[in-house]
């Protein structure tokens, strides 16, 4: 199959986005097929011409463009197939606000919130008490994330969010564990839970440094408990529409309640993230979790065209 492996692109996660299509493209050809490497970056206005030429294409980036929809929508436009979500799904999830207020209109357990959309006025306070968390409302890989106990520290966190033209989200700091847990078509995974050596939370170093945190596959809770992380994982999936595969992430209180982060529709792809330890745990090594998303993006495309 001729596929195109689109990466790169040029949000603060490229290098983390490049790194995972290297490990696909080279499982992919040992797999037979032909692969054609396409870095958003460089080569954004050729993407349409290139993808009218391949069979499917497999896309591996982070943050936007690439989680926000863009590239989907692109790629619909010239009939070529994909893995996981389209449009609409990719942009909700992507913006956290957003999908914190499907995920409480759906009852689903998510924290309190405050959104910022800009800078606020030198008066303001923010209507959660702090400590706060603060987060990139549509970044990824907790960069550009922080904790703020006053007013100087919530300036200080916030601002090179704002000064990257990103929005805020501002929510009380959760204590507990965290837990990540994937769907692939529609069957929630083993869950994963996640141990930093380092730091109180699973930070942008704690994420892809070597040894900077244990993932412990399938997370050692009680059966009812996963069962409980898988129920919420696939009513997350379901709740913004997603398809093909997703992964959300929770804190477990010690009270084992649970609450859910934020969900992503394109996670990291070596063959050591997350995703691909889950699917293995099922007993599927990286090469087939590959050519099981391209499997059901096809899938999917067919029954969309034959629907038309």
């Amino acid at each position: 199959m001729k596929i195109l492996l689109i990466a790169g692109g040029w949000s603060t996660e490229r290098e983390v986005s490049l790194n995972g299509a290297r490990a696909m493209r080279e499982t992919l050809e040992k797999r037979g097929h032909t692969v054609t490497f396409l870095d958003l970056r460089a080569d954004f206005d050729r993407l349409l011409e290139t993808a009218s030429h391949h069979d499917f294409a497999l896309i591996n980036l982070h943050g936007r463009p690439g989680e926000d929809g863009l590239v989907q929508a692109l790629l619909e436009r010239v009939g070529c197939p994909y893995q996981g979500t389209g449009p609409a799904g990719s942009f909700l999830a992507l913006n956290k606000c957003a999908a914190k207020q499907v995920f409480r209109y759906q009852g689903l357990p998510t924290a309190d919130w405050e959104f910022l959309p800009s800078p606020p006025p030198s008066n303001w306070r923010p209507s959660l008490p702090f400590p706060l968390f603060v987060k990139s409302n549509t970044g990824g890989s907790s960069l550009r994330t922080g904790r703020a106990a006053n007013m100087a520290e919530l300036k200080s966190v916030c601002s090179p969010i704002f000064e990257a033209g990103d929005e805020v989200l501002l929510e009380p700091i959760l204590h507990g564990r965290e837990i990540t847990c994937g769907v692939l078509d529609e069957t929630p995974l083993p869950p994963i839970l996640i141990e930093p050596v380092s730091g109180d939370f699973f930070d942008y170093t704690s994420k892809y440094a070597t040894g900077g945190a244990r993932e412990i596959c399938p997370a050692p809770i009680s059966p009812e408990l996963t069962c409980q992380v898988q129920k919420l994982a696939l009513a997350a999936h379901k709740a913004l529409d997603l398809r093909g595969y997703s992964r959300t992430d929770f804190i477990l209180s010690s009270s084992n309640t649970l609450t859910i982060l934020e969900i992503n529709t394109l996670p990291g792809m070596t063959a050591t993230s997350l995703i691909p330890q889950e699917a293995a745990a099922i007993g599927l090594d990286f090469g087939q979790l590959l050519e099981k998303l391209i499997e059901l993006g096809l899938e999917h495309f067919h029954a969309k065209r034959s629907s038309h």
